[in-house]
């Protein structure tokens, strides 16, 4: 792992400097404290729309790894999953905020969140400096899960839906 950040892509401004200093300052002692911890990061589809907040982050990654935490990223990808499947012309429901996959939609899911979006980060968090790499929750059994199953009521009908 490098010992510096790269500082490619990001502007360098006095003002961009200062206020590195002064989150800097007031992040140490949580720093000092979380050093040889290991921090999970929620990183959402949302945050990863903006190609310049990707390479904040990816530097904000490689910053936690130099200064002694170990932090492990876990990823969305939300709307990067919708683009794909509007563009496979796949149609989606929607239960209760959560997505109803068939067979199709998985397929799709961990194309997207595996072959593409893993794979951006990774890149990220390495040409910022750092070593990283990409896993996926069914490499090795990493993530064992149980299928949801839900049931919904159509107020108009009063017949009852099982979402499986």
């Amino acid at each position: 792992m490098s010992d510096k950040i790269q500082q490619t892509d990001i502007p360098e401004t006095e003002e961009r400097w200062l206020e590195s200093a002064k989150v800097l300052s007031q992040a140490l002692p949580y720093m000092k404290r979380n050093a040889g911890e290991t921090i999970v990061i929620k990183y959402g589809g949302h945050a990863m729309g903006d190609p310049a907040m990707a390479k904040l982050f990816a530097h904000d990654i490689v910053l936690l790894r130099q200064v002694g935490s170990n932090p492990i990223v876990v990823h969305g990808g939300g709307p990067q999953i919708g683009a794909m499947l509007d563009r496979l012309n796949i149609k989606t429901d929607f239960v209760d905020g959560l997505r109803v996959t068939d067979k199709e939609t998985v397929e799709v899911v961990e194309m997207v969140l595996s072959g593409s979006i893993n794979k951006k980060i990774v890149s990220d968090i390495n040409e910022a400096g750092g070593f990283a790499v990409g896993l996926s929750g069914k490499d090795g059994n990493l993530i064992l899960a149980d299928k949801l199953r839900r049931k919904k009521r159509d107020t108009d009908s009063n017949i009852e839906r099982i979402f499986d």
